[in-house]
């Protein structure tokens, strides 16, 4: 299991369209195939960072969810959305694979 964590540098001034733009992925993301753990938008502190991060089976599980993805009505409505509103000044996405503690390898 790999866990993407998306990294989104947001315009402070369009904090509602990233809000939005996240809800939306909320709903697709499950839909095409990934397990959604959230969305999270800026609070306290930076008022520029943002967070999406969902976990897949591996990289070749992760290219069939974005083909899924750009084919869902919802998606490509998504990936549209951002480009019109220009809310998203950067974007990173990293796959990580969780180490497991001591304790759970042994249960």
């Amino acid at each position: 299991m790999l866990t993407c964590i998306i990294r989104y540098q947001i315009d402070p001034t369009k904090k509602e369209q990233f809000n939005e733009y996240a809800r939306n992925w909320a709903e697709a993301i499950p839909r095409c195939g990934a397990e959604l753990i959230g969305y999270y938008a800026p609070h306290e502190g930076s008022s520029t960072l943002a967070y999406g991060i969902y976990d897949i089976q591996n990289l070749a599980e992760y290219e069939r969810y974005r083909s899924r993805l750009a084919s869902d009505p919802l998606g490509a409505h998504n990936f549209d959305y951002a480009q019109q509103h220009k809310f998203l000044l950067r974007e990173d996405r990293t796959f990580l694979k969780r180490v497991q503690s001591r304790a759970e390898t042994s249960s």
